[in-house]
């Protein structure tokens, strides 16, 4: 069974439909990597399965589950799909440790001693434990998007959204946090990654889902998708992408 199945969903802002009939599904242990131009809708069908945003219509379930009828609670369903944003969002105020420290004990009710052991075994894991007194204004942008990449981890979530990860980077940066989803992605974990890098889309993903105004336009293996595009607004993008 999917961990997470969308069906036919649509978000409008307005007059604006941005989500028109979205359907697809995420199976455990699956990168599926969502690729477009600016405007597609790739960030707000990543806010909507986050509940970040509000559906106008349609379903999203997880494990089979409304997540939206009330049956299964929105703290438990956070818990256990966990996202990481492009400006990084963690707490100035805390340390890089405290920022993983903090959700593990008020949504976990986890000990402080539980939820210290916990974090910093995850920060060691994306290379961020000497930094973990560091506040984020004491460390780089690259490094921020690990320790909240660690926050995320540190939830046990069961899958992992990530919303242009690298954007917000100086290109130096780009390849650390790279080389860390990389390695999440080969440890099994289940990911949905919307990203402007289309080599990590080709050669980490199972599925890269190219979307275009709204809709998905094709839904393929990487291999498939990248060499043999079926349709001609996913051979437009590559072609452009590819020389740019």
């Amino acid at each position: 069974m999917a961990i997470i199945e969308v069906s036919h969903l649509e978000k409008r802002f307005g007059d604006n439909t941005v989500l028109k009939d979205i359907n697809f599904s995420v199976s455990k242990g699956e990168v599926v990597s969502i690729i477009g131009s600016s405007g597609s809708g790739k960030s707000t069908l990543l806010r909507c399965i986050n509940l970040l945003e509000t559906p106008t219509s349609g379903t999203i379930r997880y494990h089979g589950r409304d997540i939206q009828d009330g049956a299964l609670p929105q703290g438990e369903f956070h818990s256990k799909v966990g996202m990481v944003f492009q400006s990084f969002n963690l707490f100035n105020n805390l340390t890089v440790l405290d920022n993983c420290v903090v959700g593990q004990m008020k949504v976990l009710k986890r000990s402080r001693r539980e939820s210290e052991e916990n974090a910093r075994k995850y920060l060691e894991r994306v290379g961020m434990l000497p930094y973990q007194n560091a506040r984020p204004a004491q460390i780089s942008g690259g490094q921020k998007q690990r320790a909240a990449i660690a926050r995320a981890l540190a939830m046990d979530p069961e899958a992992l959204l990530f919303d242009e990860p690298t954007s917000a980077l100086d290109p130096e940066m780009v390849g650390e946090v790279l080389g860390t989803m990389k390695s999440l992605a080969q440890s099994g974990l289940t990911m949905l990654v919307v990203t402007h890098e289309m080599a990590f889309a080709r050669d980490v993903s199972d599925r890269v889902v190219f979307m275009d105004s709204g809709v998905i336009v094709e839904d393929a293996p990487p291999k498939e998708l990248f060499a043999n595009p079926k349709h001609p607004r996913t051979r437009e993008f590559l072609s452009r992408f590819m020389q740019g």
